[in-house]
């Protein structure tokens, strides 16, 4: 009885620990694929095809290595350079950041929920 319960901790454990990174991930990817099918939007900033396809190919590889455990830091380093910068825009333009803000927070704070001893 003692051996289940220690099992189904652990299962659950493993469970709320990755809950956080699909949340964000649910952000992140759809926001890289929009950049890759949607290149030639109106309204940006930066109105060029090539800069939304780059942008979208770095979400998609920041997510990927902020899904494995070994390169996780490197990960999270990329996806919150490129939240920086759209905090960076969204003041720029005079648009409310406190969501993009928060976003930016919950990443490093997803990262540090993974690897607590890499903080």
């Amino acid at each position: 009885m003692d051996d289940e319960k220690i099992r189904f901790d652990k299962i659950l454990s493993r469970i709320l620990i990755w809950l956080p990174t699909l949340a964000i991930l649910l952000f992140y990817i759809p926001n890289a694929l929009d950049k890759l099918i949607n290149h030639d939007q109106t309204g940006k900033v930066v109105e060029s095809s090539v800069v939304m396809i780059t942008a979208g190919v770095y979400i998609l590889i920041g997510s990927v290595l902020f899904l494995y455990n070994r390169t996780i830091l490197i990960g999270t380093s990329m996806l919150v350079l490129y939240m920086t910068f759209i905090v960076l825009i969204h003041m720029y333009k005079g648009k409310p950041l406190e969501i993009v803000i928060l976003i930016l927070i919950a990443t490093v704070f997803t990262s540090y929920i993974r690897q607590p001893k890499l903080f």
